[in-house]
This record gives C-alpha cells, sequence and structure tokens, in this order.
C-alpha cells in the first residue's frame, strides 16, 4: 500500500474532493433516510410503507440503469456528477416541506432512485481515472469505510435528534449536507475528456447491459453482490418496528461493523487474502441476523449485529473481480449497473421484509431473511470460483502477452 494508502489518497485535491463529497452525501442520505422512515411510520403505523420509505428510492434504479447507465461513460463526467448533486439537493429540500403528502414524498424518492445508479457509476469512473490501478482498492476501502462512519453517525444522530427535533427538520439539515456536497466536488473536481467518444443513450446503455451480462460466471458474481446484501439490507429495514425505541442503536451498530469490516479488508489484506475470505465473509453477514428471531436483549441483538456488518465487506473483493473483467471505456457503466442492481436489491429486500412482517412476527421475517441470505451465498459458491479461476486464467494470459510484447 505504500504510496496508495490513505494518506496519499487524501493528498490528491480531487480524489479528496470527490470523498468529501461522498461522505457528505453518505451523511445525508443517512439522515434524511431515518428521518423519513420515522415519519411515514409515524403516520401510517405500516411496518411495509416504513420498510419502502427508507429503501424504496431503489426499485427505481433499476429503470436507471437500463436507460441511462452510458452517461456514467460520457465525455463530461464532472458535468454529470455535479447535476446530479443538484437533483439530490432538490429532492431533499422538498421532503423538509411539512405539508407534502406522502404520495408526493414516495415520488420523490422514486425519481432520486431512478439517477442514484448513474451518480454512483459516474462517481466510480472518475475515481478510476483519478486514482492509479494499484491505489483503486484503497480508495473504495476509504470510501466504503466513510460511508460506514457516516451512517454510524447519521443513525446514531438521526436517532438521538428525533427525541428534540422534528423530521422536518432533520431533512432540512440533510438538505444542508447535501449542498456542502454539491460544492465541494464543483470546486475540487476536474472535467475529464480521456474517454472514447460515443454518442450515449438508450441502445449504448442496451448494448453495455447485454455485454455485461452474457456471461454465467459474470451473472454469478452480480448475483453475490445484490441479493445477500438485499435480503440482510431487508432484516435491517424492520429494526424500527422490531425495536422502536432502539432501532437507531441497532443501525448504527450494523453501520459500524460494516466501518470495521471495510477498514480491516480493504486496507489490512491484500487482493489474494481478500478474494479467499469473500465466501466467509458472505456467511458472517447473515448468520448473526438468526439470533434476533430469539429476542435477545438490546446489547446482544446490537453485538450480532454488529458482527453481521462486518461481512459487507465481502462486496470488495468481489467488485476487484468484476472490475479486472471489465474493459476501461466501460468502468463507469459496469459499475453503475452493479451499483444499481445492489441498490434495487435492497429495495426488494425492505419491501420483502415489510409485506412478511405483515403476515408473521417481525422477529421471524428477519430469520427468514437471514436464512434465505445464506442459502443464495451457498448455491452460487460453484459459479462464483469458476469466474474466479477464469479471470485469473484471462490474467495471466494477458500478462505474458504483454511480456512477449514487450520482450519483442
Amino acid at each position: 500500500m505504500t504510496g496508495h494508502g490513505y494518506r496519499a489518497l487524501l493528498r490528491q485535491r480531487e480524489f479528496a474532493g470527490l470523498y468529501a463529497g461522498f461522505t457528505l452525501l453518505a451523511g445525508a442520505g443517512t439522515l434524511s433516510g431515518f428521518a423519513l422512515g420515522a415519519l411515514v411510520r409515524e403516520r401510517t403505523g405500516s411496518p411495509f410503507l416504513t420498510a419502502v420509505s427508507m429503501y424504496g428510492s431503489s426499485f427505481a434504479a433499476v429503470l436507471g440503469a437500463l436507460t441511462l447507465m452510458s452517461l456514467a461513460d460520457g465525455a463530461r463526467p464532472r458535468r454529470t456528477l455535479v447535476a446530479l448533486h443538484l437533483l439530490a439537493l432538490a429532492a431533499t429540500a422538498a421532503q423538509a416541506v411539512p405539508g407534502l403528502p406522502l404520495a408526493g414524498r414516495f415520488g420523490l424518492l422514486l425519481v432520486v432512485g431512478f439517477f442514484q445508479a448513474l451518480g454512483t457509476g459516474t462517481r466510480m469512473g472518475l475515481l478510476a481515472e483519478i486514482v492509479p490501478p494499484e491505489g483503486y482498492a484503497a480508495a473504495r476501502s476509504l470510501m466504503n469505510v466513510t460511508a460506514g462512519g457516516a451512517a454510524v453517525l447519521g443513525f446514531a444522530l438521526g436517532g438521538a435528534l428525533l427525541t428534540v427535533l422534528s423530521p422536518y427538520r432533520l431533512l432540512g439539515a440533510a438538505a444542508g449536507l447535501t449542498a456542502l456536497a454539491t460544492a465541494a466536488v464543483a470546486a475540487t473536481v476536474r472535467e475529464r475528456s480521456v474517454r472514447p467518444p460515443r454518442w450515449p443513450g438508450l441502445r449504448e446503455t442496451w448494448r453495455g447491459n447485454v455485454e455485461l451480462l452474457g456471461r454465467p460466471g459474470r451473472r454469478a458474481l452480480l448475483l453475490n453482490l445484490w441479493v445477500p446484501n438485499g435480503l440482510v439490507v431487508g432484516c435491517e429495514a424492520l429494526f424500527l418496528p422490531y425495536a422502536p425505541g432502539t432501532a437507531g442503536t441497532l443501525l448504527a451498530a450494523s453501520s459500524a461493523g460494516m466501518l470495521a469490516g471495510d477498514l480491516l479488508v480493504g486496507r489490512l489484506l491484500d487482493a489474494a487474502r481478500r478474494a479467499r475470505l469473500a465466501f466467509g465473509l458472505r456467511l458472517l453477514l447473515a448468520g448473526p441476523f438468526l439470533l434476533l428471531a430469539a429476542r435477545p436483549p438490546v446489547w446482544a441483538a446490537a453485538l450480532a449485529v454488529g458482527v453481521a456488518g462486518v461481512g459487507f465487506a465481502a462486496t470488495l473483493p468481489l467488485q476487484e473481480r468484476l472490475l479486472a473483467l471489465t474493459p476501461a471505456a466501460g468502468r463507469g457503466q459496469v459499475q453503475g449497473v452493479e451499483s444499481a442492481g445492489r441498490i434495487a436489491w435492497q429495495g426488494v429486500g425492505a419491501a420483502l421484509a415489510g409485506a412478511l412482517a405483515q403476515w408473521v412476527e417481525v422477529r421471524w421475517a428477519i430469520g427468514a431473511l437471514a436464512a434465505a441470505s445464506l442459502l443464495v451465498t451457498v448455491l452460487s459458491r460453484p459459479a462464483v470460483v469458476r469466474e474466479g479461476r477464469t479471470a485469473g486464467a484471462e490474467r495471466a494470459v494477458g500478462v505474458s502477452g504483454a511480456a512477449t510484447a514487450g520482450g519483442a
């Protein structure tokens, strides 16, 4: 990691600005999601609508990935990212209006979700151009750690502030953080035009998506990046009805575990060790949630959820493998599709959790989703292993070819 550790990355002005914008936006999203979930629960008392209000924007991300993602590799990614920040700012500010009906609030969620995957793809495409290839894993790790830290602070502060502030004022604070995020990106990240000339649009988006999903092993990688995470997020979406008075504690514990996992796995382990630990981390992600079905004390539930949060670090080696299989010209779109699928499955998991909790006790719904996550991880492992071997063989051939060309 020498020369490409966290400190070295933060000394790069563009990365520091991109990172600051991401950090502020992550904190704003956590605050606004928690405040909106509390608001919907107060108005409706419905576990389903509460879960959907916190994660429902994920559904629209799929439509955005199917229609917009080629824009992530367009000629002006900085302008695209700043425009998407401004859109998020407008939507969050509108959510802070007390008289807005619930239908309007859910409509805004869908609009933001529609563009969310494009924002992630554009940001990650810029990241791959700003940092050298050998620093990419450290950069993603730092951003994941920061997302976890922002979520910890957001959920902890959100739970505390809701005792003295209304959800509307909390949404106003989230809008302020979004404005700062926009300013940070606009002031530091420069425009880039090194990408190949092409006309982004629906046809180009479909072409890239078909190419991405045309390989069975790659589909298995995406399945592992999407489904186990989404089902566990569904468990988390039930924290408010599971423990109304301590939901903030459970959410903060999960985020703290995620932060610790990304820090340990991304900073202290090399790529080979990360790849070997991916399957075990996936099992760790869901296993501890089975304990919540027994209704343990709050401290024990928080400990279990925190340990499970470490398992989210399995995403990093799988993302590295996916990036290694992706041509440089399509990195933004591929990472955007991966992000969109992961976000969408968070929405699916939240909806499944809320619907199931309408029929059975919340604790049993959490246990069922955790068991389903474990099942998907185990059943998809053979295909993921095969894809890893294929990717390793292709990289070896590429290195050999490069060496031969160099020798010639």
